[in-house]
């Protein structure tokens, strides 16, 4: 299973013109058309949907994020976000707490989290999270 943090998504949901997409947006791409098994939290597809000013734009991305399978916190997920915050804080990182839910979804999980936000990677320096960073931009 993949986790994929919101910034991937940006990055692959763009649509640049006259340039090629970012290598994370790339990536992503072609995790999907290889056939891996790719997971939108809730909370990342509350984050892409968020700030969208026009009401078609907001259905066109509803829509084309709707084949993704859509992994929801739980209790637990909760518990462990906590978790994941107390013991960077204690290594002197601070994460941000939407930062802390979707680490602990991917360790909860056993997951892969890919993302272009180094935050995560300070985050694994304190906790067994399976990190792939790939730049958003190039």
């Amino acid at each position: 299973m993949i986790v994929v943090d919101t910034s991937v998504w940006s990055a692959a949901l763009r649509r640049p013109k006259g340039r090629e997409l970012p290598r994370a947006g790339q990536l992503l791409r072609e995790l999907i058309v290889t056939g891996e098994h790719v997971v939108l939290l809730g909370v990342v597809y509350q984050e892409l949907l968020s700030g969208i000013r026009h009401e078609a734009q907001f259905r066109r991305l509803a829509r084309t994020l709707e084949p993704f399978p859509m992994v929801l916190a739980t209790a637990a997920d909760h518990l462990e976000a906590a978790r994941v915050m107390n013991v960077s804080r204690a290594n002197g990182v601070q994460a941000a707490s939407m930062d802390a839910l979707i680490a602990a979804m991917a360790l909860e999980r056993g997951a892969l989290l890919l993302t272009s936000d180094k935050d995560y990677l300070h985050i694994a320096e304190n906790v067994p999270l399976d990190v792939r960073y790939v730049p958003s931009s190039d």
